[in-house]
C-alpha cells in the first residue's frame, strides 16, 4: 500500500498547525505574550525549514558525477548493456 504524495505536506502541516495556532492558547504564567510569540515563529520556522528540505527532494538539482566506467557497468546490471559507447550522452 502507498501513501498518496499529499498526505507527507498535509500531516507536517497539520502537526505545525496544531503547535503554532492551538498550543499558544494554553500557555500561562506572566510572561504569555512571550510563551505564544515563541511557540508562533517555532512553529512558522520548523515549518517553513521542512518544508525547504522536502521540496528540494523533489527535484534535485545535482546528480551525480559518473565516469564512464560506472554508467557502462550500471547499464549492464540493469539489463540495458550499451553496445556502443557513443549511445551514452554524458
Amino acid at each position: 500500500m502507498t501513501v498518496p504524495d499529499y498526505v507527507p505536506p498535509v500531516v507536517i502541516t497539520c502537526i505545525w498547525g496544531f503547535i503554532g495556532i492551538i498550543c499558544p492558547f494554553f500557555a500561562r504564567g506572566p510572561n504569555k505574550g512571550v510563551t505564544q510569540c515563541c511557540l508562533m515563529l517555532t512553529a512558522v520556522t520548523c515549518w517553513l525549514f521542512w518544508l525547504c528540505c522536502y521540496m528540494t527532494q523533489l527535484n534535485p538539482l545535482i546528480g551525480p558525477k559518473l565516469s564512464m566506467n560506472e554508467i557502462m557497468i550500471m547499464a549492464r546490471e540493469w539489463g540495458n548493456e550499451i553496445k556502443d559507447t557513443m549511445d551514452v550522452t554524458v
